[in-house]
């Protein structure tokens, strides 16, 4: 029996539960071609040192784009050339978008301006004739953050990977390194 690729999969789960590690290895069961988009900013010498660690894990074959804030327009424009793209991180995509942010000033504004830029990726990732796979982090599970920008932070994740979940094929929650399939068929390719 041929099984359909998934459109658009949607990874999810705490820090270090082995998202980006399942997600690479199910681009690799969709296909040869591959374009990783990478949402990191180096801008301190610990996430520098994650960014090279992430980058030695990757296969070399693959074309990575680094790209903090258009992640719809790399879709847009490699997805018609690659069978899989993979977004790790929507959390950092998130965070690099609120670089705005100001407790005293932020309003709906910054939040609709974030849903916007995720919605696009969501029609990009539709439109493209690539699977999708998008990395996130589930942040809703600890305590509520003690200041006005982590909470902001966390709702706004929240709202992006329901989002994403309610567009996407197949959704996994990354428990311990174990994928449970939270959303989808499992008659679809797994990998």
């Amino acid at each position: 029996m041929n099984k359909r690729l998934p459109k658009l999969v949607l990874i999810t789960g705490g820090v270090r539960s082995g998202k980006s590690t399942f997600a690479q290895n199910m681009a690799e069961g969709f296909g040869k071609k591959i374009t990783f988009i990478a949402t990191a900013q180096p801008l301190d010498k610990e996430m520098k040192q994650r960014i090279e660690s992430h980058k030695a894990n990757r296969p070399k074959h693959w074309e990575t784009r680094e790209e903090p804030c258009q992640v719809a327009k790399v879709i847009s424009k490699t997805g018609q050339n690659t069978d899989v793209i993979l977004v790790d991180c929507l959390g950092l995509l998130v965070s690099n978008l609120m670089q705005d942010y100001q407790e005293k000033v932020f309003s709906n504004l910054l939040a609709e301006n974030i849903i916007k830029n995720i919605q696009e990726i969501i029609a990009e990732a539709l439109k493209c004739p690539a699977t999708v796979i998008i990395v996130s982090n589930e942040v809703g599970l600890g305590l509520v953050p003690e200041n006005a920008m982590g909470r902001f932070f966390r709702d706004i994740l929240g709202q992006a990977n329901q989002l994403i979940a309610s567009n996407a094929d197949k959704v996994y929650l990354m428990v311990t390194g174990i994928p449970l399939l939270i959303k989808g068929n499992n008659n679809e390719k797994h990998f």
